[in-house]
């Protein structure tokens, strides 16, 4: 029997199938192959022994969090309290991108601001480099989410604290997922969703998952890396170079793009920091 994994808890897997949902262990065996069952993985089970005997391949995986088959990540970040953090945003949409997997973005708690200028400006540059841009405050803009939730599995990612789980109870109350807290002192949220879990919402499935500060972010090499900021990949064939890193290379078509301002600035100095970490991360590694 075919079903979907929607949760996964202290060893336990319930898997969905036939509107129904069943409590499962995975078999001894995949220990040994280092196979793990993860959230969003299809599978074949036993419905009497409750055991899963096969995880179907995969059209995307993630290591952390620990999610399969994800069809739309939206990424949802907040414009005060806690401050927009564009270099996670950034650092989200590259490793996403990477992956393959459909982003979009969601601003949150726009109501807390007393000018509009430059959440504006950021919306519509990720709008022009091919981002889907929601806002939490417009209608349109939820209805449009809903549509997108439709007949798919998605994934709520960001930051504690920015309003992800308010917005899937402001969607459907049942879905009870209990809100963050602002610290205060620390100006970010307290962790309040412990576990990965699919959630029924308009004839899809939406993860709440943990925050995604701690995203796996790696890489098989510079180029592939540089691939994942996609106006920069859009444009790369104008540079000098066929294999432009934009760092440090003459000619280079995107930092003359940053210089007159067609590339937002925060993008261009995000790509260098993660540039200087990746070199780290591959220097360690080999």
């Amino acid at each position: 029997m075919q079903g979907l994994v929607i949760k996964s808890l202290s060893g336990d897997f319930t898997v969905f199938s036939n509107h129904q949902n069943y409590i499962c262990k995975p078999k001894g065996l995949f220990k040994y192959q280092e196979k793990l069952v993860k959230v969003g993985d299809k599978v074949v089970f036993d419905p009497e022994t409750l055991i899963i005997d096969e995880v179907l391949p995969r059209k995307n995986d993630l290591i952390r969090p620990a999610i399969a088959n994800i069809d739309k990540i939206f990424c949802v970040f907040s414009v005060k309290e806690p401050e927009l953090n564009l270099n996670l945003l950034d650092r989200l949409l590259s490793i996403f991108t990477y992956h393959n997997l459909h982003c979009l973005i969601i601003f949150t708690k726009l109501d807390l601001l007393t000018d509009y200028q430059d959440i504006d400006v950021l919306i519509q540059y990720y709008q022009k480099i091919g981002y889907a841009v929601y806002t939490s405050a417009s209608a349109l803009d939820l209805e449009a989410i809903k549509k997108e939730i439709s007949q798919s599995i998605c994934a709520f990612a960001g930051q504690s604290g920015v309003g992800k789980s308010t917005l899937l109870n402001l969607f459907d109350e049942s879905l009870n997922i209990k809100t963050d807290v602002i610290s205060k002192a620390l100006g970010r949220g307290k962790h309040t969703t412990r576990h990965v879990e699919l959630l029924p919402l308009f004839d899809g499935w939406v993860a709440d998952t943990p925050g995604f500060g701690t995203v796996d972010f790696s890489f098989d090499d510079l180029l592939s890396f540089s691939h994942s900021f996609v106006e920069f990949f859009h444009h790369s064939s104008s540079c000098k170079y066929p294999k432009c890193l934009h760092l440090e290379e003459p000619d280079c078509f995107i930092k003359t793009m940053v210089q007159k301002h067609e590339i937002l600035p925060s993008r261009y100095e995000n790509y260098v920091l993660f540039s200087q970490e990746i070199k780290q991360t591959l220097k360690n590694k080999y």
